[in-house]
């Protein structure tokens, strides 16, 4: 059976026009633990702006809980004429990484595919996670588009694309043996190129402290074009990440894209270290979304806050940059970008 790749699909770029935005409506007591209700104002906020430039898909349980959805939505002023439920049940929230991976033809946008990776839950972590392992293959059949199975473990956002060929990813994510243990990295490399429609894989070594994904990319480092990237670095060098993030920053300033161009790398500065019952949250301000209406960024009440929507703004002259208060859902380990997979247009 033919891949994606030498069918000639593709998996373009997050600024590339959406038809939706896919999204799983959060339900999960013990993914905000104490605050579960605290996060539906600010999650139906982000909905909001969604809608005012694309459709979005919600996947929820059952009728009880579209109500809900519906309530806090309406609440928020979202257009709802924009809004389609799914009862597709879900375990969790966290849709960039169990929802669809939408493929596009490289002649024929019109064609669309979606590839349904294996899902684990960042390596076993949180079982059950059998219902959010069904999800593309549901939406799948919803379109009647094609889905393909590559057998492996695979979650949206260990991966980051500029549209042209490049996909980013970490070491410690994709190579853990929580994730396929029987596979080497060239393997690896090689389900990224046949399923994703890629060229060339872009490494760097690892994540940032609190992140339970080991170490996913759309925490640390963002195309935001086909040449460019946002990465995050501390300017404090007692910072837990610096190391770490210091070594990354120094492997992109290193890569050569496929045209023979270096990347371009700009700095995002990081919010101070944030702590809750014991446990470092990952607070990243490049965990943000691109939709078609805004880039809505996560942020922290923090001092760095407006100089990151800033640097964000400066890279995106075609659309807004909202600033949403990512306090309460980032107890969740995540934010907006983790929330939510585009299907383009």
């Amino acid at each position: 059976m033919k891949t994606p790749k030498e069918l000639g699909y593709f998996f373009p770029a997050e600024w590339e026009k959406h038809h939706a935005t896919w999204l799983s409506w959060p339900h999960k007591e013990a993914s905000w633990p104490g605050k579960l209700e605290k996060i539906f104002p600010v999650y139906a906020h982000f909905v909001s702006i969604l809608t005012h430039g694309e459709n979005v898909c919600i996947n929820v349980n059952d009728e009880i809980m579209q109500r809900k959805a519906e309530a806090f939505l309406v609440q928020a002023n979202a257009r709802m004429e924009k809004v389609r439920f799914f009862h597709h049940p879900t375990n969790d929230a966290w849709c960039r990484d169990h929802g669809p991976a939408f493929l596009i033809h490289h002649t024929d946008r019109s064609k669309k595919a979606i590839v349904d990776w294996g899902y684990n839950a960042w390596g076993n972590k949180y079982p059950p996670y059998d219902l959010d392992d069904n999800i593309p293959t549901l939406i799948s059949q919803y379109y009647d588009i094609p889905c393909f199975y590559p057998g492996i473990i695979m979650e949206g956002g260990s991966v980051d694309f500029n549209g042209q060929g490049a996909v980013l990813t970490t070491k410690s994510c994709l190579l853990n043996k929580n994730r396929n243990p029987d596979l080497s990295q060239k393997e690896i490399e090689n389900y990224l190129e046949q399923y994703y429609g890629a060229d060339q894989v872009l490494w760097l070594e690892s994540g940032i402290e609190g992140d339970d994904t080991d170490g996913h990319i759309d925490d640390i480092t963002r195309f935001v074009s086909a040449e460019k990237v946002l990465t995050i670095l501390p300017d404090n060098l007692g910072h837990p990440d610096y190391k770490v993030l210091r070594e990354n920053l120094k492997l992109l300033e290193s890569m050569k894209l496929l045209n023979g161009k270096s990347l371009e790398v700009m700095t995002l500065p990081v919010p101070a270290i944030y702590e809750e019952e014991g446990q470092i949250l990952p607070c990243s301000y490049a965990n943000f979304y691109i939709s078609n209406a805004a880039v809505i960024v996560p942020t922290f009440q923090d001092p760095n806050d407006e100089k990151a929507l800033e640097i964000i703004s400066s890279c995106f002259k075609d659309r807004k940059v909202i600033g949403l208060n990512s306090k309460d859902i980032i107890w969740g380990l995540g934010s907006f970008h983790c929330l939510s997979q585009q299907e383009p247009f």
